[in-house]
């Protein structure tokens, strides 16, 4: 199909660009298209023309207005509006998410801005089935910024098959630039001299002369909104070079003055509704009237402003001609004028049941502190949080502050409006606001909530050590005296601090804070006689034993922390725990799963979107992988485990000390999936460290890559830089199993530029374990040696006992292939230590195989085979298969050297299988040199299955292996189930299978 270019001066290169843009989306792929340039540069008449042509796409549009830049959604409604009848068709979390976002129904607790964002692109998805779809947003520069958010989540995931094209307009800037610099950019410049010639001859009553044309040029810059009004201040003999120009030429900001003096010269009435226009926002024209007439204008008075070329009125709409027009009317107000017409327009909507909208234009007619008007804007705020537009929440919550005359109550409302800035990307205004709720504090248990939204800030994007001694300075300040319900108060905001303590701890890597952090949480308990939050004490209980068992007291450590476990409901795959029940929809999870708030405190309204990278609320580690916590945001004074999945991570934090990694595994993957299927997206880049590393843990390598691949996106989007460095540290390690050396560097470099100066010493530790790792098996053994030695005597901040421990293994397997027994013994004895209360048979099967490796030639067969019999007996064979294939290559090898080539042999064939089904290569080319060796010379049996998959497709096909289906793949992986199906669609011949069931025999 060829393009034809209809006639806009000077802009054939755009036309072309946008004709590709729509002939794409025409044929069902996603794309998006920022086009930028200065007011006047001609953004929307390039919008309007991609519309008019759009056909046979739908086409959605929606223009961003400066008054409304503040309210929640307000764009996104406007664009969304004709297809809000589809949300039905969305999964039911996405659905009841993008409902609420529209004002179509009531939030049924905090909104989570990931949730909203993925429920957008999948409605967009939805009404892109038939023929397409493309959305064009004029003047982005003025959306609000949860509606910016959602449609930028959505542009970033748009793919093959979708159908969906996103045409944006918008001003250059910086917060332009920022936003939008991830999408494909058309510049508007300005018009060259010969279009600039035909635009001016079509404005003028006469030929321009080429020596003006020249001259007007130059100082327009070719802007076609300043050739045009050029041209109509300049008379025939000016423009036919008879006649000298006006000095200066009125161009740039006289553009601007141009419309100011049209205004000037209106009728006062006329002044006055093109006042009430421009601070209305909407261009409700009923609106409008209304609020002028109880001013005293004649309500015909708009009528005179369209014939004047002010404003374009299409009922029920009015439109300035061009925004510089509004900005116009504006500025030439009188400000009593302004808050005049702003207390009328207030009137009017809250008589129309509109309140937040009231409330902005009733602080916009204050004159100063008003409690009544600060109330109003901090309901307005808290339904804006609700809804999960978090950073125009902000907005509102700081007007309200700066509005309250109590000092105490605008000290809570300064750190609500700290909370929601972070919550909505602004980091900057997180931190005034809570500096100036600091200031004015005075109340402690406000006090130490600053502290701990202090902390958390910290926590997650800068230096946990600092974070550490913020929360335990305010756990071990904070009193406990006062009435029963004051105490209450003060415990769980005491726990709080301390499991926020206690996840920097183990994120730093400091064993002495540790213990002091359970030493203070052994004293937060209810007085005789009064009953005891379950959550309370499970917390309490892991605490203290973390503690203890730094402490040395391995008896009453473990004993805590075995009882926290056994007060946990029943899980699958752990032993003991059998089954969970009601897990899809988690309407059975018992009480212990769910915590009460804050007496008073209305925690929910902190659960949301990390769009702007905050902290975390509960520790877990599975030996060499992650402690973090369910949620990337502070979630309110004492709210400490209100979520499932942030129980279920504590567990694997109490499974891991007790040496126990393969529990703590299962107990970390399956909070990712808890997180997933209660729709608490919000909390997946950190969540999605855990799942990760379960993966890992589990012989999942490459589904464990995928995972963080995923996760270090929506980290890196939500400004979570201690995340960031997880998912990096997570990769290497991959990357070092799957023989991925350069990868396995560039991971383990990134990921250590932000641990190092950031203190995470767990993450540090993670990424120098995978550098180590990658020698060892790549056969450089004296470098592992000493990479992995290193660990063991690297402090706080730059390595982690957990490393240390979770890396023993390999430290053993090095040191005996570097010669060093006596380091190889050590090692050893320090793992049978460390594993002594370990009852999983993986963890006693990893001290077997290491007391074979430094075992003599007589008793190391019969510890290895020990070990494949403990590991043999464990309920998850697929999560055992590398480690029992690692065991059985050190048999094997100890077989061959002992001239038993006939019983290595089926040991060393096992080994290489294994090896190879899990695409670990290094490892592999270990086993089956060691075959020729023993005398088999057969090689691998093709690539493995999965090597040809891109990340996105490894994760779609795990997820449909498992039943799930293409809908409700789509929405836990935030796509639409069209980009669900073209990916399928390519996994079937990749993997020679053309049936879900195959694929689910084959990921079995």
């Amino acid at each position: 199909m060829g393009m034809t270019i209809d006639r806009i001066s000077g802009r054939e290169d755009e036309l072309r660009v946008l004709e590709r843009f729509l002939e794409d989306v025409r044929s069902g792929a996603g794309r998006s298209l920022v086009v930028r340039g200065e007011p006047g540069a001609g953004k929307s008449t390039l919008l309007r023309h991609a519309a008019d042509r759009a056909a046979p796409a739908r086409v959605l549009t929606a223009t961003g207005a400066e008054p409304e830049s503040g309210m929640a959604f307000a764009a996104l409604h406007q664009l969304l509006r004709p297809v809000a009848g589809l949300a039905g068709a969305l999964p039911g979390a996405q659905r009841d998410a993008v409902r609420a976002a529209l004002g179509l129904a009531e939030p049924m607790a905090a909104q989570d801005g990931f949730l909203v964002s993925a429920g957008v692109l999948s409605l967009l998805a939805e009404a892109a089935s038939d023929g397409g779809l493309v959305c064009v947003v004029d003047d982005f520069q003025w959306v609000d910024q949860a509606s910016a958010d959602a449609l930028l989540f959505a542009a970033r995931r748009f793919g093959g098959g979708d159908g969906v094209g996103l045409l944006i307009g918008t001003r250059d800037g910086a917060g332009a630039r920022r936003s939008l610099g991830a999408l494909p950019l058309l510049e508007l410049g300005g018009l060259d001299a010969a279009s600039a010639r035909d635009l001016l001859a079509e404005r003028a009553a006469a030929d321009p002369a080429p020596e003006v044309v020249e001259i007007v040029t130059a100082a327009t810059g070719g802007n076609p909104l300043a050739l045009r009004e050029t041209a109509g201040l300049l008379t025939p003999d000016q423009l036919a070079g008879r006649a000298p120009l006006p000095d200066p030429l009125p161009v740039g900001e006289g553009v601007a003055g141009v419309y100011g003096d049209r205004i000037a010269r209106l009728p006062e009435d006329t002044r006055l509704v093109l006042l009430a226009a421009a601070l209305e926002g909407q261009g409700d024209a009923r609106l409008i009237r209304a609020a002028a007439g109880r001013l005293g204008a004649d309500p015909g008075a708009l009528d005179a402003a369209e014939a004047a070329g002010i404003v374009e009125i299409r009922p029920p709409h009015v439109r300035f001609r061009h925004p510089l027009i509004r900005a116009a009317a504006h500025a030439g107000a009188a400000p009593a004028a302004r808050r005049a017409v702003h207390r009328r327009l207030a009137e009017l909507l809250a008589e129309d049941g509109d309140h937040d909208r009231a409330a902005r234009h009733r602080a916009e007619a204050a004159t100063g502190p008003d409690e009544d008007v600060a109330a109003e804007l901090a309901a307005a705020g808290e339904r804006a949080r609700a809804r999960g537009g978090y950073a125009d929440a902000a907005g509102f919550l700081t007007r309200a502050a700066a509005l309250t005359p109590d000092p105490a109550v605008r000290a809570r409302r300064l750190t609500d409006t700290a909370t929601a800035a972070w919550l909505g990307g602004r980091p900057g205004r997180a931190h005034s606001a809570l500096a100036a709720a600091r200031e004015l504090a005075r109340e402690p248990l406000l006090r130490a909530e600053i502290a701990r939204l202090d902390a958390r800030f910290e926590l997650s994007s800068g230096n946990a050590a600092e974070a550490l001694r913020t929360l335990l300075s305010a756990a071990e300040a904070a009193g406990g005296g006062g009435p029963e319900e004051q105490a209450h108060a003060t415990r769980r905001i005491v726990l709080a601090l301390l499991a926020d303590a206690g996840e920097a701890a183990s994120l730093v890597g400091d064993t002495r804070a540790a213990v002091r952090i359970g030493r203070r949480a052994a004293t937060v308990t209810a007085p005789p006689g009064v009953p005891e939050d379950a959550g309370d004490a499970f917390l309490r209980d892991v605490l203290t034993g973390m503690g203890a068992l730094y402490d040395g007291d391995a008896d009453h450590g473990t004993h805590l922390l075995r009882r926290a476990l056994a007060a946990l409901p029943e899980l699958p795959g752990i032993p003991g725990l059998p089954g969970l029940p009601d897990l899809p929809g988690l309407p059975g999870l018992p009480d212990l799963l769910e915590l009460p708030d804050l007496p008073g405190e209305d925690t929910t309204a902190y659960d949301g979107p990390a769009h702007d990278g905050s902290g975390r609320d509960a520790a877990a580690h599975d030996g060499l992988g992650s402690v973090g916590s369910t949620r990337p945001v502070p979630a309110g004074p004492g709210s400490v485990l209100e979520s499932p999945a942030a129980r279920l991570l504590w567990a694997a934090a109490a499974a891991s000390l007790l040496g126990e990694s393969d529990a703590a595994a299962r107990y970390g993957a399956h909070a990712g999936r808890v997180a997933r299927v209660s729709g608490m997206v919000g909390t997946l880049p950190v969540v999605l460290e855990h799942a990760a590393t379960a993966e890992r843990m589990n012989s999942g390598f490459a589904l464990s890559a995928a995972l963080s691949e995923e996760g270090l996106a929506l980290a890196r989007e939500t400004g979570l830089d201690n995340s960031v460095a997880a998912h990096l540290a997570n990769l290497a390690v991959c990357a070092a199993v799957l023989g991925q050396e350069d990868v396995c560097r560039t991971r383990a470099q990134e990921a250590l530029a932000i641990a190092i100066p950031h203190r995470l010493g767990l993450r540090a530790g993670v990424a120098s374990y995978a550098l180590g790792l990658l020698d060892l098996g790549l056969g450089r053994f004296d470098r592992a040696h000493e990479r992995l030695t290193a660990l063991a005597s690297a402090g706080p901040g730059a390595g982690h006992h957990m490393v240390v421990w979770g890396s023993a293994a390999d430290r053993v397997e090095a040191a005996v292939a570097a010669g060093d027994r006596a380091a190889a013994g050590t090692a050893a004895e320090f793992l049978g230590q460390w594993s002594a209360e370990a009852a999983s048979p993986r963890a006693r099967a990893l001290v077997a195989r290491c007391r074979a490796l430094v075992a003599d030639d007589a008793e190391a067969p019969g510890l290895f085979r020990k070990a494949l019999e403990l590991l043999a007996a464990d309920g998850d064979q697929d999560a055992t298969a590398y480690d029992r294939a690692r065991t059985e290559l050190l048999l094997g090898e100890r077989l061959r050297r002992d001239r038993r080539v006939g019983e290595a042999r089926p040991h060393l064939r096992r080994a290489a299988e294994a090896f190879h089904r899990m695409g670990a290569l290094p490892w592999e080319r270990r086993a089956r040199g060691e075959l020729r060796a023993a005398g088999e010379t057969a090689g691998p049996n093709g690539p493995a299955a999965l090597d040809g998959l891109t990340a996105q497709e490894l994760r779609i096909a795990r997820l449909v292996a498992e039943g799930v289906s293409n809908r409700d793949v789509a929405a836990r992986l935030f796509l639409s189930p069209r980009t669900v199906e073209y990916h399928l669609y390519k996994v079937y011949p990749k993997l020679g299978i053309s049936s879900r069931t195959e694929l689910a025999h084959l990921l079995r």
